[in-house]
């Protein structure tokens, strides 16, 4: 039951961000003004608002906050690892290599293109880390040999990103932007390109639920239950691999989400994933929100970008997650 109130508090506190995130900005639109503008636009400058950009931006922010805050409870579950983020298995930098690669050889200028080479950099990157983390095992990656190559995967991408933004202004001008991270300026397009993939990631990161509570009593466990331990992993991989790498590829890399969620859902929810993941999925956009409102009034008239404000908020949580005396059970 304790479950069940906190999951009623948290969907209810993602409604108020959502509210916050409509009616706060560089323009304060009034609650009612915001209402009519859903229900019965005018044409006025307030619908416009409402309408062209808060809510593509609200809806975004929701989707990449869910996506995020569920891949950071699979990565933390499938390394066993409470400093681990879904960048890890080199996502975020084959999205990012794949986009500025498409920039400078095939001369992509336009925002949706760009996601789905940062989509098809992503894929490729993590079915790389898997097939790395497998080389000289027995039956499949471990957490060990997936952490260490995604790990050397992602610095290879980042050293090679880095070398070709140099021949490149526009590449450069995007990675930059990109590197920020930001949920504004994004589109009803947007959403409906990264919506496929990241239903299909939750789907199965509900379905690999069961499985990662049987790994967390140990593999020789997990097996003696019946679960096939090679398809939980490959499952989980492939549900990271979609929530993230949509996310990465249309709002660029939006650090410490999938690190600080999974911690705070965890206090709430206890470790059985059943719960674990919808209480890190609404606490990572109730997260993304905030931040994003934050960011909107801190530096009138302009703004900060959210990737920013949840580095600002991060960084001093990992710290103190670091100096923690008693390691997180996962």
């Amino acid at each position: 039951m304790a479950r069940a109130r906190f999951l009623a508090v948290l969907i209810g506190a993602l409604a108020v961000a959502v509210v916050l995130s409509i009616t706060i900005g560089a323009k304060a639109v009034p609650l009612a003004d915001a209402w009519q503008a859903l229900t019965a636009p005018t044409g006025t400058e307030n619908d416009i608002i409402i309408r062209s950009l808060r809510i593509p931006r609200t809806v975004i922010g929701v989707l990449a906050g869910i996506a995020l805050g569920v891949a950071g409870a699979l990565m933390q579950g499938h390394t066993r690892n409470p400093l681990a983020d879904p960048g890890l298995l080199g996502v975020t930098q084959g999205a990012a290599f794949a986009m500025v690669a498409s920039i400078i050889f095939l001369g992509t200028t336009s925002l949706y293109a760009y996601i789905w080479f940062g989509l098809a950099g992503a894929l490729i990157a993590s079915v790389g880390v898997f097939a790395l983390g497998m080389v000289g095992g027995r039956g499949g990656p471990t957490p060990v040999t997936l952490a260490l190559a995604g790990t050397a995967v992602s610095a290879f991408l980042y050293a090679l990103t880095s070398a070709v933004v140099l021949l490149d202004e526009q590449a450069m001008d995007v990675f930059r932007f990109w590197q920020a991270g930001s949920i504004a300026a994004r589109g009803s397009e947007v959403i409906w390109q990264v919506l496929p993939f990241i239903l299909v990631g939750l789907v199965l990161a509900m379905m690999n639920a069961p499985g990662l509570n049987a790994l967390a009593l140990g593999e020789d466990v997990a097996r003696g239950l019946g679960q096939n331990v090679n398809r939980t992993r490959a499952v989980g991989v492939a549900a990271v691999t979609l929530l993230t790498g949509a996310t990465v590829a249309a709002c660029g890399s939006l650090a410490f989400i999938g690190l600080i969620v999974p911690h705070l859902a965890r206090s709430l929810s206890g470790t059985d994933h059943r719960w674990l993941l919808p209480f890190s999925g609404l606490i990572g956009a109730v997260l993304l929100l905030l931040a994003d409102v934050i960011g909107r009034v801190v530096a009138p008239p302009g703004e900060l970008e959210v990737g920013v404000v949840l580095a600002l908020i991060g960084a001093p949580f990992f710290i103190a997650l670091v100096r923690r005396r008693k390691p997180v059970r996962l």
